[in-house]
């Protein structure tokens, strides 16, 4: 019974929701027909209101293009009016220059006219003139033959003739004036170059110094020198090695002997042999570290020297490069003589002379500091050292006037400046002076033995002796083969050998003697 009453229900829901479905579907069909017919309507509502605004903006375009038209048609019409006024001006303008042109060409017609009669005029002036110029011609030819005929002599030959007088004249007053001026001229500059290079040498007054190759190290005990050589000399050979200067411990008592050329390397072998034989330990690697720190330490004393060297001189804005150079020049010697010191003396010798002859003294100076620089390096030995100074002054932005004096302080170049002859004769004055420089004595006897042997080639030349440390020579030639006047001439003629073939500092007197002796016998 219950599951009968069950299924009534079963049944009965299921017929309701059949019915509910038709029903739904025929109200959902009807609503969907309503809102098409509705969205119809709306759609012919948009396009009326569409085409309705359409035709308003339509109208409003026009209205505003018939504005736009009648706007640019009246700007048109006023730019044309414009023009039109423009043109006419222009029109008017011309109208007046064309008028003032004519009048200008009326002008010019007038004075054209006018030309022409002075024209005229001026030709028959000129042929009034001519007529004259030829009867002065004829009368001055007249009184010309009158002339000759009296002096007998043309016109031609008489003018020659005052001519030459007045040359020869002339030349002699001029041959007279010429020698008095020479004359006067060399006892001027003879008297005011003396007087320069007097003044120069006295206002410069320094010791000369002569260095040599060797130094001596003293040591309190000939004990120190065992412990100097070493075990088997393994000390020397190091202290050898790292120096490059060759030490000689013989039997001079409380002395070591260091010898080499560099000056330098001699100055550093001092100051590390000191260093140790203070300190008392010496083996080879307290050697090098010696050695290394004594080089240090001369490098900055090199760059010290050059600084002090430049401010005692008061020369500014010298090359870093250029003022350890002039430092390195304190180890240098050139003959015997201190490089620096030479320098030195050279700068102020230059400052002096410059300051006496008008020139600039501080530009003089500073050359004479620099003009041997060339000295100090000693890597391009194939160049002249004035040569080499005058690269490395232009390498470091000198004066171009310093790179000539310092090129040319040996002739090597040709001077193109005021203070290079300067240079040249301090270097001279320098070198010159008595105990300045040292040569080596094989080749001062060489010189002196060249000098009397190229006056002996000479025929008739008896004797020869060089004198004076070689600066004078002195020739005895055989009265009875040289006269008076081939002694002269041969005296110009050994000279200027000694000065084309020979090398030698400072100048050379050349004294020819002939000698004429009458010998008698009282018996």
């Amino acid at each position: 019974m219950e599951i009968v009453e069950i299924l009534g229900y079963v049944f009965a829901v299921i017929a309701g929701l059949a019915i509910g479905v038709v029903v739904g579907r025929f109200l959902l069909r009807n609503l969907l027909k309503q809102q098409e017919i509705a969205a119809q309507n709306k759609v012919k509502k948009i396009l009326k209101d569409a085409e309705n605004n359409a035709e308003i903006l339509k109208k409003n375009k026009l209205l505003e293009a018939k504005e736009k038209f009648l706007q640019m048609k009246a700007e048109h019409e006023q730019e044309v009016n414009a023009k039109n006024n423009n043109i006419n001006q222009r029109e008017n303008t011309m109208k007046q220059k064309e008028q003032s042109v004519n009048q200008r060409m009326e002008n010019f017609n007038k004075k054209e006219q006018e030309l022409d009669k002075q024209k005229a005029l001026l030709e028959k002036q000129t042929e009034i003139a001519v007529k004259k110029q030829e009867e002065v011609e004829v009368l001055k030819n007249q009184h010309l033959t009158q002339l000759e005929t009296i002096a007998g002599l043309s016109a031609e030959e008489a003018k020659n003739q005052l001519v030459e007088n007045l040359k020869e004249v002339a030349r002699t007053q001029a041959m007279i004036q010429i020698k008095d001026i020479v004359d006067e001229a060399k006892l001027t500059a003879s008297k005011e170059a003396k007087k320069v290079v007097i003044q120069t040498i006295q206002r410069t007054a320094t010791e000369a110094a002569i260095e040599n190759s060797v130094s001596i190290f003293h040591i309190e005990s000939d004990e120190i020198k065992g412990r100097v050589i070493g075990r088997e000399g393994r000390n020397i050979r190091a202290l050898e090695a790292a120096t490059g200067i060759e030490i000689i411990v013989d039997d001079t008592p409380e002395a070591i002997i260091l010898s080499g050329f560099d000056p330098v390397r001699r100055e550093i072998a001092r100051l590390a042999l000191h260093r140790l034989v203070t300190d008392g330990r010496i083996h080879p690697a307290r050697i090098e570290e010696i050695v290394a720190k004594t080089k240090k330490q001369i490098e900055d004393e090199i760059v010290e020297i050059g600084e002090r060297t430049v401010i005692d001189l008061g020369i500014h804005g010298l090359h870093p490069e250029l003022i350890r150079m002039v430092g390195r020049m304190r180890y240098r010697s050139s003959y015997g003589q201190n490089l620096l010191h030479h320098s030195r003396e050279v700068a102020n010798f230059c400052a002096t002379m410059a300051a006496e002859l008008g020139l600039n003294a501080k530009m003089a100076k500073r050359a004479g500091l620099l003009h041997d620089i060339g000295k100090v390096p000693d890597d391009n030995p194939e160049l002249p050292h004035a040569i080499l100074g005058m690269q490395l002054a232009e390498k470091y932005k000198e004066h171009p006037e310093i790179c000539n004096a310092i090129g040319a302080h040996h002739d090597e170049i040709e001077m193109t400046s005021m203070i290079s002859p300067i240079i040249q004769a301090c270097d001279a004055i320098s070198g010159a002076r008595p105990g300045a420089r040292r040569e080596v004595v094989e080749s001062y006897i060489k010189r002196l033995k060249d000098l009397e042997e190229l006056a002996l080639s000479y025929p008739g030349v008896e004797k020869t002796f060089a004198i004076q440390a070689g600066r004078e020579l002195r020739v005895i030639v055989e009265s009875e083969r040289i006269t008076d006047a081939q002694a002269e001439l041969l005296a110009a003629d050994i000279s200027t050998r000694i000065q084309t073939e020979m090398t030698y500092p400072g100048q050379i007197k050349v004294t020819v003697i002939r000698e004429t002796r009458s010998v008698a016998f009282a018996k």
